[in-house]
Order: structure tokens, then sequence, then C-alpha cells
């Protein structure tokens, strides 16, 4: 298994409840690496690269005002099977269905404002990396704990 890198964004309802520190003490909790941080304004064209997929679809004006209504919170993390990890950490996409223990069943209570955005695949999770950081922005290195996280044939 191989480390994977995942997009992750806190989104505006996140950011404004003022739960990045909780949502980023979970990843670093689950033993993944943050390699990439920064706040941000999404823009309309911005939104529109991200969400390349949806613009089209009707529900893509409200996604793109929701997206751009306020600052949000963009890492890179990184981790075996950090996009599975990730996902199934975040919960479903509507929060009242989520689990409890998930992000967005102990955090959130609805589909839309539902707090957290992670890639999909590994396709979507470099697209998306490209598309909030240049390389220099990220910064991998070696984690001391990794020894107590998995095992050597997990990395």
């Amino acid at each position: 298994m191989a480390l994977e890198r995942t997009l992750i964004l806190v989104k505006p309802d996140g950011v404004q409840r003022r739960l990045i520190g909780r949502i980023v003490s979970r990843i670093e909790d689950k033993g993944l690496s943050l390699i990439g941080m920064k706040m941000l304004q999404v823009t309309p064209e911005l939104s529109k690269k991200h969400y390349a997929e949806h613009v089209e679809k009707g529900f893509y004006k409200d996604l793109e005002a929701f997206i751009t209504s306020g600052p949000v919170v963009a890492m890179v993390v990184e981790g075996p099977e950090a996009i599975t990890v990730m996902r199934t950490l975040m919960g479903k996409t509507n929060a009242r269905e989520s689990a409890p223990g998930t992000i967005r069943g102990d955090l959130g209570a609805s589909r839309q404002m539902n707090l957290i955005h992670g890639s999909d695949g590994p396709e979507a999770a470099a697209r998306e990396i490209a598309t909030y950081f240049a390389a220099g922005e990220i910064v991998a290195a070696p984690n001391a704990l990794t020894a107590h996280l998995w095992a050597t044939e997990e990395e």
C-alpha cells in the first residue's frame, strides 16, 4: 500500500462555526499528516475549476454560492489510503445520515452545509491539489511517529 494524498477543504460553514481546529485534530488523531494548509476565499472562477463536472447541473448555482460565501481552509493530507480514510472519517455527504464518530455525524446537520470536502479518488485528488496548491506550498516532512501509526509495509 502506498501513501496517498488528498485535498480536504473546511468549507465556509466549518470556518464560520470555528471548527477548523476540531477538524484538524480529528485528521491528526487518525494519524494522517498535514503537508499543506492555507486559508483562502474561493472565487466563482476557482469554484468552476474545482467543481467542473457539476457546472452544468441544476444544483451548481447553489453550490457556487455556498463555497464562495466565506473563506475555506484548504489542506493536503497524506497517509496510507488517505483518500478512503478521510472519506470514512468525514461521513456521508448528508450530515443527517452520517454515523456518530464521523466529522459530519458529530458536527453537522445539513446535506449542503456539511463542513468538509474531500477528494473522491486519486485522479480527483491530484487535480484538486493542483487547483489549490503550488508545488512549493506542499511540505512533506518525515513523521517521527510513523513507526507507531502503521507498519512499514503499509506505507
